[in-house]
């Protein structure tokens, strides 16, 4: 029930986004209509890697990924096999978690053949995001609190959201994935 009381809250909050008229001197963020579905889990409780997982291996064309952290391993595999079966996969990852985890997927990611980046713009480059098929009717945004990490899934209080049927949410996420990819640098092993 709470979770239905949510999915209301955000849904209402969002379609009634524009109904407020801010002057013209403060800065707002855009306003997106709500359209589509939004599924919702929170970690520990749900099993929300799982729900990752399947949205990769739903993807037809291609899984665009900026991450902080990166140690789920069923993710990094799912990432994996899509590539293997003709998915355009893409990681953009932030340096500095690269070289303090110790466990950290994004080196065997790269090895596997998944062109990775690094975000070296940003003190972090904290985005938790996945942008699935855009421009396909199946397209997905994924994102939230939930880094793509066993810590997330079993020991932290996280939340994750996957958006799908709304064009425009999946528009503006792709074209801030291309914004930090367009100042990523390739991964290199010899340098982590």
């Amino acid at each position: 029930m709470k979770r239905l009381f949510l999915l209301l809250t955000l849904v209402t909050a969002a379609a009634t986004a524009n109904a407020f008229d801010f002057p013209r001197d403060t800065p707002t963020s855009s306003a997106i209509a709500a359209s589509g579905t939004i599924q919702l889990a929170f970690s520990p409780e749900d099993d929300t890697g799982t729900l990752v997982v399947q949205a990769i291996h739903g993807a037809r064309k291609q899984v665009l990924v900026q991450t902080f952290s990166f140690t789920h391993r069923k993710i990094a595999q799912a990432l994996i096999e899509a590539k293997r079966r003709g998915i355009d996969v893409q990681l953009i990852a932030d340096e500095e978690q690269i070289r303090r985890m110790q466990r950290g997927l994004v080196p065997e990611i790269a090895a596997a053949g998944v062109p990775t980046f690094v975000d070296r713009e940003h003190d972090s480059a904290h985005n938790k995001i996945m942008v699935i098929d855009a421009g396909l009717p199946q397209a997905a945004v994924i994102t939230g609190s939930f880094n793509f990490t066993h810590a997330a899934q079993y020991r932290n209080a996280e939340n994750l959201l996957i958006f799908r049927g709304n064009p425009q949410l999946t528009l503006a996420y792709l074209k801030n994935w291309q914004h930090h990819r367009s100042h990523s640098k390739t991964f290199e092993t010899h340098r982590f």
